[in-house]
């Protein structure tokens, strides 16, 4: 299991908070468990539907039945922000026993990682809505890579 020690937020050049490496990471380390009140997604409409957009959440999709609140019990994983170049990968680990409600997601490692450095990984945010320019724009990237699309919202499937 991966040692807490390894890890740490503070402020981000990139958005807010930010996870930071204060040791060195190996390729395919598992890095941490991502945290969180479990929920429905019928649960999370109901509490945060009405609420505005504002590009900035710590809801996890798990599942079709489940998606972890990271605003409620979360760990510093909810801090880890997004980038088009991401060092880190978020991997679901599905219950052996199909009991969806216990499956656990989990941030590797998809390189080395030096110590200081950023931990990052790609959010997937897939919305049903059009991404219009105001969308694309609540949703804005600013992680600085040089393939950076601008927005962390993923092309339309």
């Amino acid at each position: 299991m991966a040692k807490a020690k390894k890890i740490e937020a503070r402020l981000s050049p990139i958005h807010g908070n930010g996870v930071f490496a204060t040791e060195a990471i190996k390729k395919g380390e598992r890095i941490v468990r991502y945290k969180g009140k479990l929920r429905t997604h019928e649960e999370v409409d109901e509490e945060y539907g009405d609420e505005d957009e504002n590009g900035h959440t710590f809801l996890f999709t798990l599942n079709d039945d489940y998606v972890i609140d990271a605003n409620v019990d979360g760990n510093v994983a909810r801090w880890i922000n997004h980038s088009c170049k991401p060092n880190c990968e978020s991997e679901i680990e599905e219950n052996a026993k199909g009991k969806s409600h216990k499956d656990k997601v989990f941030i590797h490692a998809l390189r080395d990682i030096k110590a200081g450095e950023e931990l990052t990984y790609n959010y997937g945010i897939v919305l049903d809505e059009p991404h219009t320019a105001k969308v694309k724009k609540l949703w804005a990237c600013k992680c600085g890579a040089k393939n950076c699309t601008g927005t962390m919202l993923q092309p339309k499937r």
